[in-house]
């Protein structure tokens, strides 16, 4: 990895000050600078740094005064540091000034748990595998690929992507039917329009699920219709009565309730599209990821005349690099390029170009089965210390993805006095209700997201929720 290639980061840039400290005190100075990187929460807990090597050559500075500073802070605990797997940011490092929350991502100043659900872990990302990429691209990309890109997405990533997504999960597409996005919320509006555009005025999407959709959709021109589901899928008798042509699903494994769609519900969803000659749009959102068994296929792939679907790196490398896919159906072809050219030209070329020879290199694949172990070992010290902490906890949904539904057992209290407990304790979670989802009665289900956690903060997290669910 080098500071040149990668993309910018805040924590890089506050060491570059100290990198032009005097000589005498560049150390110190250093040392200071990364410290304070650490308690900010510039650099977050479990974030891989790069080598003693590449970082220095990043500032310009010896590579003895990085070890210094590593080991330094080590010794201080703001790092730690094994045999061959690197130097990361330690987990339980707690900011010494009044008021700083410890270093754990999260929306409030007092979090000391975050279960909120829909984020990798960002620390995993393959660093030094992307900026070889990068290097790599940037050797030999010729002169004219740096002009306005195709809107279509270039055809080097949509040829990888065509190749890539036949073989994971099953989609039946070709390069000229692939559109490269700025992730799933650029694909849907997309749709949206070409399809409020055609006269649709709604489009049904699940209920539980992401809320979201009602303000795109406003934007875009159609209303959000909310269906419910039951324990095989998107409930059919809603989406018949509903009259909308047009709905968005997770088929593969749902967001939030953690189903998969029974195989019958999914042959009638296909049935219903072609009766209304209409259109799935199915959301692929970590498709990759499947813990006790092979994923499921994309719907996609039963009947790509009839669902539309889309896909992004944001669970499977990071959100930041906004980079996404749309598989259309030929007769919607034309309409969304026009339309993903008039909105923004296309996406920046070279990034599209990393992510192709990413993909071709295998450097996808390889970190794909890496996330696969970690998530799957966070998922089961999750369940473990539920049942240690919790008993009597009932965790639903397939072994899957970056969350899971726990719904505490009924001595926990009502749900608005349970979550002001948790609030109080530092812990973030929502509730099933968030997002849109029914009450169990006395029970009140969480969604626990855990892709982002080392493990031991996952046990600790729970150990915190269980001793504020107590009362």
């Amino acid at each position: 990895m080098t500071f040149s290639s990668d993309p910018p980061s805040a924590a890089w840039e506050l060491l570059l000050p100290a990198a032009s400290a005097p000589a005498r005190a560049r150390g110190r100075t250093l040392q200071s600078a990364l410290r304070e990187a650490v308690r900010s929460g510039r650099l977050a807990a479990g974030t891989r740094l790069p080598s003693s090597r590449d970082l220095a050559g990043d500032l310009g500075v010896s590579r003895g005064l990085i070890t210094e500073a590593y080991e330094q802070l080590t010794a201080e605990g703001y790092l730690r540091s094994g045999r061959g797997s690197g130097t990361w940011v330690g987990e339980a490092v707690r900011a010494s000034a009044p008021g700083v929350r410890d270093l754990a991502p999260g929306p409030s100043p007092d979090i000391r748990a975050d279960f909120v659900a829909g984020s990798p872990d960002l620390s995993l990302f393959p660093r030094s595998a992307w900026a070889a990429a990068q290097r790599g691209v940037l050797s030999e990309l010729p002169h004219p690929a740096l002009g306005y890109p195709d809107p279509r997405g270039l055809p080097r990533l949509r040829t990888a992507l065509a190749e890539l997504l036949a073989r994971r999960r099953g989609v039946v597409t070709d390069p000229e039917r692939i559109i490269v996005c700025s992730g799933v919320t650029q694909a849907v509006t997309l749709l949206a329009v070409v399809l409020h555009a055609r006269g649709q005025s709604a489009i049904g999407v699940e209920r539980p699920g992401s809320p979201q959709y009602e303000e795109l959709f406003a934007t875009a021109g159609p209303r959000a219709v909310r269906l419910p589901l039951d324990g095989e899928g998107l409930d059919m008798t809603a989406l018949r009565a509903s009259g909308v042509r047009t709905v968005v699903t997770t088929p593969s494994h749902h967001f939030p309730s953690g189903i998969a769609y029974s195989a019958s519900r999914r042959v009638q969803l296909l049935d219903w599209a072609r009766q209304m000659d209409g259109l799935v749009v199915e959301d692929d959102y970590d498709g990759d990821f499947r813990y006790d068994r092979a994923a499921v296929g994309a719907l996609q792939g039963l009947d790509p005349d009839h669902v539309a679907y889309t896909g992004s790196v944001s669970k499977s490398l990071v959100p930041g690099l906004r980079l996404g896919w749309l598989v259309v159906p030929d007769a919607l072809a034309d309409e969304i390029v026009a339309r993903k050219r008039y909105m923004d030209l296309g996406n920046p070329a070279l990034d599209q170009a990393v992510l192709a020879r990413f993909i071709e290199r295998g450097d996808h694949d390889r970190h794909l089965r890496r996330c696969q172990r970690a998530y799957k070992e966070r998922r089961d010290t999750l369940v473990a210390a539920l049942d240690a902490y919790l008993p009597g906890t009932e965790v639903s949904g397939i072994a899957a993805g970056l969350h899971a539904i726990a719904t505490l057992p009924g001595r926990c209290g009502p749900q608005d006095t349970l979550l002001a407990r948790l609030t109080a304790s530092g812990v973030a979670v929502r509730p099933l209700s968030h997002y849109g989802g029914d009450a169990a009665g006395d029970r009140v289900p969480l969604v626990l997201g855990y892709a982002h956690l080392a493990p031991a903060r996952i046990t600790e997290g729970v150990r915190l929720l269980a001793r504020a669910a107590a009362g």
